[in-house]
Formats: structure tokens, sequence, C-alpha cells
């Protein structure tokens, strides 16, 4: 199975391409920076739709097809809306909505001639609840959750599509936050690990099978439900 994982490189991105290759397959990675492990990858900035097309063309062709796409590549601008600077906020939606929106369009003709395309879009518990100080990032996970249903339905049949929910994990997506946006010392977080499970578990379902959406948080989650 060749997978597409947007985010590769750290924490869940690279969680999932760990666990697709541990499963027999062949993790492609676009992210920033060039993954620790010693997978295939082009380096790309999701603002940049041209480089994003790009990037998923020139991997698809290396590898001779799609079989899956996940995007988990995510930024966050934490603070009230008055606080954070326009640019900082606008780069939250460019690349959680719209990154994800321009790697799906550009893989939707690979993965349509696969036997069993699948595509696996991350949402967050933000996505569904919002915060004070988070309005970039509730945007744009508010976004991915309306594009991803509608993704569904327009799919349906030919593609399966699964939202992945998470809830807190630990990776480094909350260093360098501000201590008031940093989990407490007490926090339990998910390990990425566990949530690469559930990704892989969805990838896995027959044809036929799809698994619609997928909340997996932390027993004691505060942010669900």
């Amino acid at each position: 199975m060749n997978v597409l994982i947007t985010g590769g490189s750290s924490g869940l991105g690279a969680a999932v391409a760990r666990r697709i290759a541990a499963d027999g397959g062949r993790p492609l990675v676009i992210d920033l920076h060039p993954p620790k492990d010693d997978v295939e990858h082009v380096l790309a900035d999701l603002t940049d739709r041209r480089s994003t097309e790009d990037a998923v063309h020139g991997l698809a062709r290396q590898a001779g097809g799609l079989d899956a796409v996940v995007t988990a590549a995510g930024v966050d601008a934490c603070g009230t809306l008055a606080d954070v600077p326009a640019e900082d906020w606008e780069r939250v939606v460019q690349v959680n909505l719209l990154g994800t929106a321009a790697v799906v369009r550009a893989a939707l003709p690979h993965l349509l001639e696969a036997p069993n395309g699948r595509v696996v879009t991350c949402a967050s518990t933000l996505g569904i609840k919002a915060l004070s100080d988070a309005t970039a990032y509730c945007a744009s996970k508010f976004g991915v959750v309306g594009f991803t249903r509608a993704l569904t339905a327009e799919l349906k049949g030919r593609v399966g599509v699964t939202m992945l929910v998470p809830g807190g994990m630990d990776t480094a997506f909350f260093d360098g936050r501000d201590e008031q946006y940093r989990p407490g010392p007490d926090a339990q977080l998910n390990r990425p690990e566990n949530v690469a499970a559930a990704v892989a578990f969805a990838l896995a379902q027959p044809p036929g099978c799809e698994v619609r959406e997928l909340v997996v948080c932390p027993a004691r989650e505060p942010s669900w439900p």
C-alpha cells in the first residue's frame, strides 16, 4: 500500500509513516523538514499550492500510484484574535484547511485508479468544540470537518473517506507555546502511536466497508465530549 502522508516528519505524521512501514506498506512523506526515518519524501510548504501539487504528483509517479492519503500536517497560533498577527492566523488556515484540500485534490486522480483508494483527514476535537484563544485553529479544523463530510458524500462508492478526530497527543506540537497554552504537568496525553494504529485500522478496511469518523483521545481528554 502506497500511503502519502503530510506532516510525516514529526508527531502524528511520523507515527503514521512508521506504522505503515511496519505493516509492509510504503510511506511517502510531504513535509517542510526531512524525516528522521529513512522514508521517501519531498519537501514542500502546504501554503504553496503549486509546490504541494507537484510534490503529490511526483511521489505518486515515483511510487507507481497512490492507495491512500493521510493529511496529518497541522499548525497552530494561540492567542486572542486581536493579539495573533494576521499572517500567523492565516497560515493556520492555509496549512490545516487549504493545504488539506490541495493535497486531496491533487491525489484524487491517483486514488480513483486504486482498487480501494482511501483518504484520512485529520480534524480535531477542537473542530467540534470551540475554545477561547483558538480562533485560527478552530476555524481551520471546523473547516476540515465540513470539508471531509462533504467529500465523503461526493466520493461515496469511489474513494473511502475517514475523518480522524484526535484529542491531545504527546508530540512537539505544544513546544514553543506560552505556558498558558501548554498542557499542564498532569495532562494525560495520547501517544501518537496509538492514534496511528487507529489510522491503520481505517486504512485496512475491506472494499465496501468504511470507517467514516473516528474519535481517538486520552481517557481523560478535557475537550471531549
